[in-house]
C-alpha cells in the first residue's frame, strides 16, 4: 500500500489531538477497527461501522474524506453503514494510539489528554453507550451505560471518568446469557444525578460531533418534572437487578 491513498482524506488527522480527533478516536474504540491484510507485511485497512449513517457522514466530513459509505449486514441480518479506508498513515497512527488489529478483547487503556477527554467519552458513548428513560412506581428515571469487551480498557476508563465527574467509581458487571454461559462483555451504569453529570460533561455548545438520537434522550430528561420526590428518598435503582460484579 502506498503512503498516500488514491482517495482524498486528511491522513494526518490522528497525528494531533483535537476535539474532533478525540471524538472519532472514542467512536473507533467502540465501532472501528484496524485490519491487517494477509497480502502484505505492512498493509492495513481502517474500518468504521454504525447503524446510524448520519454519524458516519459527520465523521467523514471531519476526516475530509471522499471515501464512500457503504452498507453491510451482520450475522443476524441487521443493516449497518460502514466506511473502509485504505491509508497506511492513518492505520499506523491509530495503532500508535492503541487501536491495534484484533482489539476487541485486547484493547488496553488509551491515554487521552484531559482537555479532550469529554470528546473521547462522547465518541465512545455514541458507539458503545446507551441511555433511556423509564418509570419506577410511576416515577421517571434515567439510566446511562457504557459497554466494552475489554475489561482492562473499561476499568481504566471507569476510574478516569468517575474521578473527572467527582462521583463514586462504578461497579463493573460481566454479562451472562440465559444459559449461565459467560460472554465477553462488561458494562458500567449511571443513574439519575450521575447521568446528568455525564451528560453535562459530554455535551456543550461546541460538541457538533454527536449522535442526535442519544443526546435527545438527555435533553428530554431535562424537561421531565419529578414532582414531590426528595433527593434522599428518590427510588433510583428500584426494579433493577444487577449482573454479577467484576469489581467492587
Amino acid at each position: 500500500m502506498n503512503n498516500k491513498s488514491k482517495i482524498k482524506i486528511n491522513q494526518d488527522f490522528f497525528k494531533t489531538w483535537s476535539c474532533e480527533m478525540s471524538y472519532v478516536l472514542g467512536f473507533v474504540v467502540a465501532d472501528g477497527c484496524v485490519i491487517k491484510r494477509k497480502n502484505g507485511i505492512d498493509s492495513y485497512v481502517f474500518n468504521i461501522t454504525s447503524k446510524d449513517k448520519g454519524i458516519l457522514e459527520k465523521i467523514k466530513k471531519a476526516l475530509k474524506s471522499e471515501h464512500n459509505i457503504g452498507i453491510k449486514y451482520n450475522s443476524l441480518g441487521m443493516l449497518y453503514s460502514q466506511m473502509q479506508i485504505c491509508n497506511r498513515e492513518i492505520c499506523k497512527d491509530l495503532i500508535k494510539l492503541g487501536i491495534e488489529p484484533r482489539k476487541t478483547y485486547n484493547l488496553k487503556p488509551i491515554e487521552v489528554p484531559k482537555k479532550y477527554f469529554s470528546d473521547f467519552t462522547r465518541g465512545f458513548f455514541d458507539g458503545d453507550g446507551s441511555a433511556y428513560i423509564y418509570n419506577v412506581n410511576n416515577t421517571p428515571q434515567i439510566k446511562s451505560s457504557f459497554v466494552c469487551a475489554s475489561l482492562p480498557f473499561l476499568e481504566d476508563f471507569n476510574k478516569k471518568l468517575c474521578k473527572t465527574l467527582n462521583i463514586s467509581e462504578k461497579s463493573i458487571h460481566e454479562n451472562i446469557d440465559k444459559t449461565g454461559k459467560r460472554i465477553a462483555r462488561y458494562d458500567i451504569h449511571f443513574y439519575i444525578d450521575d447521568s446528568e453529570k455525564l451528560a453535562e460533561f459530554m455535551y456543550d455548545d461546541n460538541s457538533t460531533l454527536h449522535l442526535d438520537r442519544k443526546k435527545e434522550i438527555f435533553d428530554r430528561w431535562k424537561s421531565i418534572k419529578r414532582r414531590h420526590y426528595k433527593k434522599e428518598n428518590y427510588p433510583s435503582k428500584i426494579g433493577w437487578k444487577p449482573n454479577p460484579k467484576v469489581t467492587a
